[in-house]
């Protein structure tokens, strides 16, 4: 009888350990997530035009040559080409936590947020860029192509394995 009370415990406590241990996963992987969705809120905008965008930086997100094919540096640091014909696209191509392929959140439009141990995230959201051709539905074959924005953003949780990786396209009102 003793011995199936204490089986009995310890199932009990194995149930709770796990039960705790997925709850803490499940955690970090939202915080993961709010990070990611805050770096591409970021991302749009910087490509609205934000005032609190530098002009040089806004200025190439208009310039369709100003996007690189290694992500660009500087200024154009993010905006990435798209691949040749077979080629896989940028946002599966780049490693999207490297700090000279993609970009911070708030490094162009001044965005604060704090990262650190336990209920933040380790290290700050990051994002890329891609410009890519758009024709509205309904648009005549002659008529000019617009473009639209593919964000690929990263959010890190509060444990290093933790990542979560979204995507957005996005079209400026005036394109």
């Amino acid at each position: 009888m003793l011995a199936a009370v204490l089986l009995l415990a310890a199932s009990s406590a194995s149930v709770a350990l796990m039960g705790e241990k997925s709850a803490r996963a499940e955690r970090d992987r939202h915080i993961a997530l709010q990070a990611a969705e805050d770096a591409l809120m970021d991302a749009e905008l910087e490509i609205e035009g934000l005032a609190a965008v530098p002009a040089e930086r806004r200025a190439l997100l208009r310039a369709p040559d100003s996007f690189g094919a290694g992500c660009g540096s500087g200024p154009a640091l993010g905006l990435c080409a798209r691949g040749a014909a077979g080629e896989p696209p940028p946002w599966q191509a780049v490693d999207l936590a490297d700090a000279s392929r993609s970009v911070a959140l708030g490094s162009f439009t001044g965005t604060v947020t704090e990262s650190a141990d336990g209920l933040l995230p380790l290290r700050k959201p990051r994002y890329i860029v891609e410009r890519l051709p758009y024709r509205p539905p309904g648009a005549e074959a002659g008529a000019a192509e617009g473009y639209l924005y593919r964000v690929t953003a990263v959010g890190f949780g509060s444990r290093p394995g933790t990542q979560v990786v979204l995507q957005s396209t996005w079209r400026p009102a005036d394109e």
